[in-house]
């Protein structure tokens, strides 16, 4: 497990207050029990409703609240979803930079412009889709092979019993060794 030591933040006391306050308010805000209170608010507001004939004060209140609370949590949510994007993109170049044989290029891929990173994908698909041809055009060999070897067993037991000198054991054990080639042939291409 890494080592959790605090560390003192770089930055202004500013952010770092707003930063540490927002993962709190993410953390408690994705826990249940504040789902249940939500919920519970909700219910006195409705049970409320006759008590207040259901007026237009009773109404903005649950809009006025609601909607204060959506755009404050908007900023929240935005902050630590930006500091999780951006760990996460650290951890992905730490390794990228650890990998022998890895391009480099990508561990710095989120500082690249739209269209160098459109540029980017376009490459990797053609590399996939070449990958993917290459896996097919094996595929078909080794079921091209398979049908030639069936085909093999099957006119090596007929001829057998053209000339009366196969037993219906033969064509058991031909049945056999094609069936268990069907059955191997999936986990080879795989």
């Amino acid at each position: 497990m890494a080592n959790h030591k605090k560390h003192p933040h770089k930055g202004s006391w500013l952010s770092n207050q707003f930063s540490r306050m927002a993962q709190m308010v993410a953390s408690w805000t994705g826990h249940p029990v504040s789902f249940l209170l939500a919920c519970a608010v909700v219910l006195v507001w409705i049970v409320t409703g006759p008590m207040f004939d259901y007026s237009d004060t009773w109404q903005l209140v649950i809009n006025t609240g609601t909607t204060i609370v959506t755009f404050l949590m908007v900023f929240l949510i935005q902050n630590t979803q930006n500091r999780d994007i951006l760990t996460v993109q650290l951890k992905l170049s730490e390794l990228v930079l650890a990998m022998k044989g890895a391009e480099n290029r990508f561990a710095a891929i989120e500082d690249l412009t739209d269209e160098e990173l459109q540029e980017l994908h376009d490459q990797c698909k053609r590399r996939a889709e070449h990958t993917l041809s290459h896996i097919e055009r094996r595929r078909s060999i080794d079921g091209a092979k398979d049908q030639i070897a069936d085909e093999a067993a099957d006119e090596a037991v007929k001829k057998a019993t053209r000339n009366g000198r196969a037993e219906p054991k033969s064509r058991t054990a031909a049945s056999r060794a094609k069936a268990s080639r069907r059955k191997s042939a999936p986990a080879a291409n795989s």
